[in-house]
């Protein structure tokens, strides 16, 4: 009895600390701090660093049952939050400078957080933290494994905030011609590709062996780390940006991936059957989709190989791609063609959704001024372009010839259809593709078992000519 309401008390901490992290992430200050290192503190860096590997350990040991990462929760965490307590500085009081009237009006919208609520909220998730790491010692004892150590570098590693790299460089010095810049069919672009086939292929042949039980915590893993890290955009997108967005509006989950990156997620932790075929008909395609062509180089910036921008895009979307394949490729889920109406109904919902509320926010924003009067110039305005519904991304023009009005915003109804239609004609390119697969892989495994049986029964029938010469001599 005892147990079971431990395991409850460390469940709704552990549910706490994460609604808590969530809600940090809509600071500047959660992120800010990583790309300068020297002007917040190593220490407390370092410390906040170690809390969001937490971020990924606690649920592993609270809801996967892993002593290992218990172990480095009772452990380490403690004097890391301990040490952020005591070292946070002018942590709670960074702001972005508005050096202009536009950057004025984004303030407002992105300082949402007043700054009690976010001292309050990062003394609550250390307070929750260190009675989790107390409740981990009464359920497991103080007992310990050194082995378990061994995971702590790779939760450091996969929770790393991205931006860390930036100390090292200033992306103003670096021209916009450089060939560190990343951009479309480049050295980095491919480099990119690899990225997403060599993890997904190696997540494939680690798993594929495992149990049930421990493959199903690997996944998780991932998921969390997925998580934590598609809302590190939150902090950084108000602080120094990420690629072209610089409001906290663009954290909607309106583009396809990134309400991909819930969907995906949730498939793995709740294992149901309508959020694996979204996963695996929808978001891999759609994932797969944006790594062959990145949009106009225009319209984006991403910076060089190993800024923010480019790492976040690549690790979020390649996480995104083997968690909404791995499932099927590791038989726990098998999709069918006839589960296909579903998600395109619910892609469908999602396009419509997005086109009306990136109507709206730029509508909105039409409307935003500052104090003295000031308001937003037709290239200052907000245009959040959720699922692709507002720029297109490939190099022609749709023209007007059918606009739906929004408030103040005019909707290219003929490039959204298209646009739907152009995915809905990917999704099944991609399934079809799958299937060819499955088709070759099938027929190459059949031939290899017959070649063994071929082999085995010409093995045994010269076994058998031996047995006979030998008789015959005796």
């Amino acid at each position: 009895m005892k147990q079971i309401y431990i395991r409850r008390a460390l469940g709704a901490l552990a549910a706490a600390v994460l609604a808590c992290a969530l809600a940090l992430t809509f600071t500047i200050s959660d992120y800010y701090i990583f790309n300068r290192i020297t002007e917040y503190g190593v220490v407390f860096c370092i410390s906040q660093w170690v809390k969001k590997g937490a971020l990924l350990l606690i649920p592993l040991a609270v809801f996967y049952g892993r002593r290992s990462c218990a172990d480095i929760v009772k452990y380490i965490l403690p004097v890391f939050v301990i040490l952020s307590c005591a070292l946070f500085g002018d942590f709670f009081d960074i702001t972005k400078p508005a050096d202009t009237p536009a950057q004025v009006i984004y303030s407002q919208v992105n300082l949402f957080l007043p700054k009690w609520l976010n001292m309050t909220l990062f003394f609550a998730q250390n307070a929750f933290m260190l009675a989790i790491c107390a409740l981990l010692f009464v359920r497991d004892g103080a007992k310990i494994r050194a082995k378990s150590f061994i995971y702590l570098l790779p939760a450091l590693l996969a929770c790393m905030p991205l931006n860390f790299f930036e100390n090292f460089f200033d992306i103003n010095t670096i021209p916009a011609d450089s060939f560190l810049r990343f951009k479309n069919f480049t050295i980095w672009h491919a480099l990119a590709i690899i990225i997403l086939a060599a993890f997904t292929i190696c997540g494939y042949y680690f798993l594929k062996n495992k149990s049930g039980r421990d493959r199903n915590a690997w996944l998780g893993a991932m998921a969390v780390t997925l998580l934590i890290q598609y809302h590190s955009k939150d902090s950084v997108i108000m602080g120094d940006g990420y690629n072209v967005y610089h409001t906290v509006l663009a954290c909607v989950p309106l583009f396809i991936c990134n309400i991909g990156v819930y969907i995906a997620s949730l498939s793995v932790f709740a294992r149901k059957k309508f959020l694996y075929e979204t996963a695996f008909f929808v978001h891999a395609a759609g994932a797969l989709s944006v790594f062959v062509y990145f949009g106009k180089d225009e319209m984006s910036n991403y910076g060089i190989f190993c800024s923010y921008s480019i790492l976040f895009f690549t690790l979020t979307h390649a996480l995104l791609f083997a968690l909404s394949v791995l499932p099927s490729a590791l038989g726990q889920y098998k999709f069918k063609m006839r589960d296909c109406a579903a998600p395109l109904v619910y892609y469908f919902i999602v396009i419509i959704l997005a086109s009306v509320c990136s109507a709206l926010v730029t509508s909105a924003s039409m409307t935003w001024h500052t104090e003295d009067g000031y308001y937003l110039t037709e290239s200052e305005l907000i245009y959040p372009n959720y699922a692709f519904t507002q720029i297109n991304p490939l190099p022609f023009e749709i023209p007007p010839v059918w606009t739906l009005k929004i408030w103040n915003y005019d909707l290219n109804m003929l490039y959204i259809l298209g646009l739907y239609a152009v995915y809905v004609a990917l999704f099944f390119a991609f399934t079809g593709a799958y299937y060819a697969f499955l088709a070759v892989r099938a027929k190459w495994l059949a031939r290899r078992i017959y070649a063994g049986q071929s082999a085995a029964q010409g093995e045994a029938a010269a076994t058998d000519e031996r047995d006979d010469e030998n008789d015959e001599n005796e």
